[in-house]
């Protein structure tokens, strides 16, 4: 879901109208009807690549990314894939293995029709540090966010299971301190080492980290204990392997919290923007207006609206 990365997390691979193609399109297969503008970003080191085009006239985003091997599968994709020596040296070689079909899958997300905030979000830019003060937030960054149209909409599908009702693996309804967990669409639920869950409150009156008090720790407290038990028990994933965290600033506005493998480098997992829950509470512990006054340090992208207001504020 997941923890999309600033603006929406459009993070996440919708199934609705919204955020796809007509039906029609989908089941045409949108991918081989792609007409490739250019590739946004690629990785080798993540084997992954981020295309815009358009699919029947409608602006696309395609992301290919290769599964990981599985480990269930390894003794059938060694014995049935076809070997191609590419270089043979003493005690070394190295081998094309042509994997068959069934074993050799790449996830494809599709988000069409997509929109700039899509493709910018997937476009490779620079990042920069911003130091922002509790007046910063208020002066600057609420204002910006506030005038944007952050939608939000898919999540409160989620909640209203208007959408992936089917992929909820625990529910708390209590409107104050419930929450909904999810698998986040870049894990393939397959490798324990890249697990990774959203948890989504139910309150809508919760943008970020910036607007929890001590009125809150009940909240956190809530999905911090129900979240890991029902981790450890779905999966087996003892509470000593999980980071659970927050970002600031966030993908989107609406209260969510990250649980991963403590094995997995998931995007945004670092210092510079996430913030462990076990922290949270206890600094809410300490003072209520923790995150109400404190300097939160975050990074933007260059082509970031944010960047902007605070360059225009004499700040960068």
């Amino acid at each position: 879901m997941a923890d999309c990365e600033n603006g929406t997390e459009a993070k996440r691979l919708k199934t609705q109208s919204d955020n796809e193609c007509e039906s029609e399109h989908s089941a045409d297969n949108p991918v081989s009807d792609l007409e490739i503008t250019r590739v946004l970003r690629e990785s080798a080191r993540e084997k992954n690549i981020f295309i815009h085009g358009k699919v029947k006239h409608q602006d696309a985003v395609v992301i290919l990314e290769k599964t990981p091997i599985g480990q269930d599968t390894l003794k059938e994709l060694l014995k049935s894939s076809e070997l191609k020596l590419e270089m043979k040296n003493d005690v070394y070689s190295t081998y094309q293995l042509h994997a068959p079909a069934h074993l050799n899958q790449i996830k494809t997300t599709v988000v069409c029709p997509a929109t700039e905030k899509h493709v910018k979000k997937y476009l490779h830019q620079e990042s920069f540090l911003v130091e922002e003060s509790g007046e910063d937030y208020r002066n600057i960054t609420l204002p910006y966010i506030s005038n944007q149209s952050f939608s939000v909409q898919w999540v409160y599908n989620i909640l209203e299971k208007k959408a992936e009702a089917d992929r909820i693996i625990y529910e708390d309804p209590d409107p104050d301190t419930g929450f909904v967990l999810l698998p986040d669409f870049k894990w393939d639920q397959k490798q324990l080492e890249n697990l990774y869950l959203i948890a989504i409150v139910h309150r809508r009156d919760i943008k970020s980290l910036r607007d929890l008090t001590s009125e809150h720790l009940s909240l956190l407290r809530n999905i911090r204990s129900k979240g890991e038990d029902t981790i450890q028990k779905r999966y087996g994933v003892p509470v000593s392997k999980l980071r659970v965290y927050l970002h600031y600033q966030p993908s989107y506005y609406h209260l969510h919290i990250h649980f991963t493998s403590l094995d997995y480098e998931a995007p945004g997992c670092g210092v510079e923007r996430a913030h462990l829950l076990s922290d949270v509470i206890q600094n809410l512990q300490a003072d209520s207006g923790y995150y109400h006054d404190r300097i939160m340090t975050f990074p933007l992208r260059a082509d970031d609206g944010l960047l902007l207001k605070f360059k225009e504020a004499g700040k960068l």
